[in-house]
């Protein structure tokens, strides 16, 4: 088999970004190029990549989709006991990954995480599609299994209940931001990189070099 990766590449042209196209609010930013991404219907929009580290700094990625954000944060859920929620219980520092290919964009946003209420995660288990909410409740996340048929199997139980319950082992978490990468795309590898970080009761603005 002959490598032909280093072969592939393309150039990023979409469009430029200075600190003068900026919102002086990241949280504002990122709402405006997620709610271009929603209005020219990419593919999951809203799906984003959770780094995590373990104790030990062993680093795990992931997929998964965000669900709210606001002035507090940006929200997913999870099982309690899988991967991801053992290396937040261990280091609750963690970052998120948006990545828009047809824009030629990514946004990093690393910050603190952290639970929802109980409240708030059975509220948003309630509006989820009853498949979702019987496979929350069959799937012991992260865990082994002997087969496919097993993992069915444990739906069973649930299959004829009327109304099903938010598991005890699930819920949301919140980061909250601590710091905001905007990237774009740019011809010949020179792309645009503007990074927020905390200054007081503001936010100040950086340009980096790609």
């Amino acid at each position: 088999m002959t490598d032909k990766h280093g072969d592939i590449r393309r150039e990023y042209n979409f469009e430029s970004l200075s600190k003068t196209d900026l919102h002086t609010d990241p949280l504002m930013q990122f709402g405006a190029w997620l709610d271009q991404a929603l209005a020219a219907e990419l593919v999951d929009a809203t799906a984003m990549t959770l780094a995590t580290a373990d104790g030990t700094g062993r680093p795990s990625a992931r997929i998964v989709l965000l669900k709210h954000h606001d002035d507090q944060g940006l929200v997913f859920y999870s099982d309690y006991g899988s991967q991801k929620a053992a290396d937040l219980n261990a280091n609750p520092s963690a970052e998120l990954l948006f990545y828009w290919r047809e824009f030629s964009r990514q946004v990093r946003v690393h910050g603190q995480v952290e639970k929802l209420s109980r409240e708030a995660s059975e509220a948003y288990f309630q509006t989820r599609p009853r498949g979702s909410q019987l496979s929350a409740l069959a799937s012991k996340q992260s865990q082994p299994i002997s087969s496919r048929e097993e993992l069915e199997a444990q739906l069973e139980p649930w299959q004829d209940a009327d109304a099903l319950p938010t598991p005890e082992q699930w819920g949301g978490y919140r980061l909250r931001p601590q710091r905001w990468e905007f990237w774009q795309g740019r011809d010949n590898r020179l792309h645009d990189r503007l990074v927020y970080e905390p200054a007081g009761q503001h936010w100040l603005i950086t340009r980096l070099q790609p």
